[in-house]
This record gives structure tokens, sequence and C-alpha cells, in this order.
């Protein structure tokens, strides 16, 4: 039998870190903005989730300055540096950034600038090595800088259909990174992602809030994300599920 993998949910708010440990996350990562892949929280969102549900080793904030690609100027990284000095001091229990070169390898002298502010807490390597040029490289690359986990869809818009390669990830890493499976994964794709050998799998579990109000003209569409207990119910059920081998 295949080991359980761990679950992470991906939250924006304090109701949502609260659903996913009462429904049974292994851990959260906390960010704002889902719908352009995540951006860093803010300090209040961040301060009131650890309040919240009093688990700030289980939280892993996202540290992203602004949607697009990885490629950060000097400004852009001395932001994530100051994001990333305040956050280990809160005690999470990682933090979530990702940058590139502008030929698609890991930025190593901004990583280790990044490392350097995160003292001793964790570093989680997201989705930008799904855009680097040769990610088993980039894979080789973060292990050697110390990376603790890497979040990865294979390369594919949705994880399901990066099988292949995240099984390729998963015997290349060979237990000196954690491989996360992340990407448009649903409960029902739980079963062949342990089945790949990944350590922990990632969804967002996203539902759509029934606020019907009117937003006015500067306030977008009507609504907006919220966690759905019931996803991450099935996805903390597959996870843990005797059935799959």
């Amino acid at each position: 039998m295949t080991r359980a993998p761990l679950l992470e949910i991906a939250v924006q708010d304090p109701g949502g870190a609260r659903i996913a440990f009462a429904e049974g996350a292994d851990r959260i990562e906390l960010c704002q903005a889902l719908e352009v892949g995540g951006l860093t929280p803010s300090v209040g969102i961040v301060q009131r989730v650890i309040e919240a549900t009093g688990e700030a080793g289980r939280v892993a904030p996202l540290v992203r300055p602004r949607p697009g690609g990885f490629v950060y100027d000097p400004d852009e990284v001395e932001v994530v540096a100051a994001d990333i000095r305040y956050l280990s001091s809160l005690g999470v229990g990682a933090v979530v950034i990702g940058c590139l070169t502008v030929d698609g390898r890991v930025d190593a002298a901004t990583l280790a600038r990044w490392r350097d502010a995160a003292g001793p807490t964790p570093i989680v390597f997201h989705r930008a090595i799904d855009a680097a040029a040769d990610p088993l490289a980039a894979l080789d690359a973060l292990v050697a800088a110390g990376v603790t986990r890497i979040l990865t869809s294979g390369g594919a818009p949705r994880t399901i259909d990066g099988l292949d390669v995240l099984r390729t990830v998963v015997t290349r890493a060979d237990g000196a990174v954690e491989i996360m499976a992340g990407g448009g994964v649903r409960p029902e794709d739980i079963a062949p992602l342990r089945r790949a050998g990944v350590d922990a799998v990632h969804l967002s579990a996203r539902g759509r809030s029934e606020d019907a109000s009117p937003s006015g003209p500067g306030g977008g569409a009507r609504g907006y994300d919220v966690t759905d207990p019931d996803v991450v119910r099935a996805a903390a059920e597959a996870v843990r599920s005797r059935a799959v081998s």
C-alpha cells in the first residue's frame, strides 16, 4: 500500500483556514488573489489567521509581489526579502517563493537572498518550476540550495495531466526534497497522484460565496471565492483512504 501524502489547502482568509484545519488539512498555504495564481497576503490576514487557528507552524504564506512571471527586478527582490523576514518572525511553518532567470533557470542569487532572509524558516519553491526551461535541472538546483519542498503540476495546466513527469521528479528527488503535487487538483485526482509517489497534495478547494450584494462599478463581480468544506473533506478522505494500492 502507498503511504498517505500530506494534504495542503490554499486559503485566502481566516474562515478558510478554520475550515481547512477542521476538515482534515495537514497545513495551509495562505495567500490572496488565487484567481491570478496567488499573491502575498496582507499583514492583517496573516496575523488573524494565526490568532484564529493557533497554528502558525502549519501556515505557509505565499510571498509573491505581483502576478505574471517569476523574473524579478532588484526592488521586487527586496520587497520579497522584507516580507519573508517579517513572516519568519511570526513563526510560520514555511514561506513559499519562486524565482527564475530570463533564460528559465532557477535564479540562484535571488534564492540565496531570500534564503538568508528566512533564517531557520523552511523555503517552499512554488510552481515557478513548471515554467523552468529544464524542470529536472531546476529540481537539482533547488535541492542543492536547501529548499524544503517543491510544488509542481509536472509542467501541465492540471496536475493529473502531468503524472508521467511527476513520477520522474519523485524518482529524481529520491527523498532529498518533498514533492508536492498541485495545480487544478480535484479530490478524484488524488488516488493516481498517490500512486505516482508524491509526498503531498495541494489544492485550493474553492467554492463561490452566496453574497449577492451589489459590488458597484469599482468592485468587480458579485461574490468571491471561499473555501468549500465539502471539497476539503473529500480531499482529506482521499489522501487517507486505505483503498489505494
